[in-house]
């Protein structure tokens, strides 16, 4: 695993993960199973991947699978298994999905996909593959896909995103697709402007609640996934020390389950 695609899971991680050393043990000691037996559970999943892709390099789950962001999931689920991406058990699987990936982005606009979920999603894939993959167009359509995600922010009134590049409101789950896209971009060796990073959590800020969560499009309705996603925000950005992530990790230790997204909120 490279460290920089090692980095960004373990910031994922501990972005869930209590601050205490206490805590942390706790955490440890509840925990069954062996890292032999994580990585059998990880490595069944990675085989399921593998049986459903396309040759197209989509999915073949209906309706999502052929979309771009989900394929770039997959992708990155792939190359952080740890193996050669470029001649190791997944290869042919990861070349393929990036494939897939670079012939849904338009080649003017570097838009990829028929919304940011997708274009977030698939950018992280890209940035990921960057510098690990043989492949001398994953560079620049990442540059083209990070740029897009910038211009998008610039025109939106709220510094942030929402389902379209065009869109002039924001919310906060697409919001994070993006920032997600873009530290992993930055750590691939981009240049992400900082007032990029700073203007997408300002308006986390903005949507964060008086009980410390994350409401969706405003202060509102916080709940555990999109807290997370906030949480996950902040981390990247190196602010765990501050007032509002440590509000909303302590909405979080304590946020209900969630009975719709419950895989989103894990």
């Amino acid at each position: 695993m490279n460290k920089t695609l090692h980095i960004f899971l373990l910031l994922a991680m501990l972005a869930i993960a209590t601050p205490s050393l206490r805590a942390q043990q706790l955490f440890i000691e509840r925990s069954d199973l062996a890292a032999s037996e994580v990585d059998a559970t990880y490595v069944k999943g990675l085989q399921f991947l593998l049986k459903n892709q396309s040759p197209e390099g989509r999915w073949s789950d209906q309706p999502y699978g052929a979309e771009p962001g989900v394929c770039g999931l997959a992708v990155v689920a792939m190359l952080a298994h740890g193996d050669d991406p470029n001649v190791g058990p997944y290869s042919v699987a990861i070349r393929k999905g990036l494939d897939f990936i670079l012939s849904q982005m338009n080649k003017d606009t570097g838009y990829i996909g028929r919304s940011m979920y997708n274009h977030g999603f698939a950018t992280l894939a890209l940035a990921e593959a960057y510098g690990m993959v043989d492949d001398d167009r994953i560079g620049p359509a990442m540059e083209k896909a990070v740029n897009l995600i910038i211009s998008s922010q610039k025109a939106n009134s709220f510094g942030a995103w929402r389902y379209s590049p065009e869109s002039l409101d924001a919310d906060t789950t697409v919001s994070g697709a993006q920032v997600v896209a873009l530290f992993a971009a930055r750590n691939a060796g981009m240049s992400v402007p900082e007032e990029a990073i700073q203007k997408a959590l300002d308006y986390f800020k903005k949507c964060q609640t008086p009980e410390g969560g994350f409401g969706y499009t405003s202060a509102v309705g916080p709940n555990g996934a999109r807290t997370a996603i906030g949480c996950l925000a902040f981390s990247l950005a190196k602010s765990k020390n501050s007032p509002n992530y440590q509000q909303a990790y302590a909405f979080l230790k304590t946020a209900p389950g969630e009975a719709h997204y419950n895989h989103y909120y894990l």
